[in-house]
């Protein structure tokens, strides 16, 4: 049975790589998104359930649509 990456690991990994793609810092990624960078770095460390509002506010922060950051990219491993 192949293991498969839980919904909250694909997420802090687009953030990370969205954020880095930006050129962004956590502390500027949580400046444009309202949030605060401890919970920016929380996010990407998968230490945090992530909120609707928070999963809006940090996809217009990074110019992308939501859904974009839920799904598994090419380059992602599972599990």
């Amino acid at each position: 049975m192949r293991c498969k990456k839980q919904l909250i690991g694909i997420f802090s990994e687009n953030v990370r790589y969205f954020r880095k793609s930006k050129q962004f810092s956590q502390e500027e990624l949580a400046n444009h998104s309202g949030l605060h960078r401890t919970y920016i770095g929380d996010i990407e460390c998968e230490r945090r359930n992530v909120s609707l509002n928070s999963i809006e506010k940090i996809a217009n922060a990074l110019d992308v649509s939501p859904d974009v950051l839920l799904k598994k990219n090419k380059g992602q491993k599972n599990g």
